[in-house]
């Protein structure tokens, strides 16, 4: 994972909606939690995106927003929203470049490690977190952002 206090690496993807989204144009709206999954539809990524689907108020709240990011395209994101009600930001990373800058790139190159970054509007990695398989941590990492989201 990319150390704590370091710049985000820039980046573009599409969302679920088909439309280009950048780094900094999701900055512009203040502190963003970023994380990292596998694959729509799995068991644990469909746990862990409910989980933050549950918490989006209290994130929003504290002046923070949720951003996934996949390997699947534009049209899977779409239908993963969907069934589960997710409101948030899903980004198209098919090629796994941004994967591969935030360092979450699987074993060998294979799959996605399950991996959560807290950036602050002005681009610094505040908090990340390395869970794979505990997703649980995932939920706690945000919890803690929560507590620290309107300063970040």
């Amino acid at each position: 994972m990319l150390a704590n206090g370091t710049r985000a690496p820039e980046f573009e993807l599409h969302d679920q909606d088909g439309q280009r989204q950048s780094l900094s144009r999701l900055l512009e709206r203040g502190s963003l939690v970023l994380y990292f999954y596998p694959a729509d539809f799995t068991p644990g990524c469909t746990k862990e995106a409910c989980a933050f689907r549950d918490l989006q108020t209290d994130l929003e709240r504290a002046h923070l927003r949720i951003v996934g990011v996949s390997p699947q395209d534009a049209d899977s994101h779409r239908r993963f929203a969907d069934k589960h009600g997710l409101k948030f930001t899903l980004l198209s990373d098919p090629d796994k470049k941004v994967i591969r800058q935030y360092e979450l790139d699987g074993p060998l190159g294979f799959g996605v490690r399950r991996g959560t970054y807290l950036i602050g509007a002005d681009g610094v990695i505040r908090d990340s977190v390395l869970a794979d398989l505990r997703i649980a941590a995932h939920a706690r990492f945000v919890e803690h952002a929560l507590a620290s989201g309107t300063k970040a």
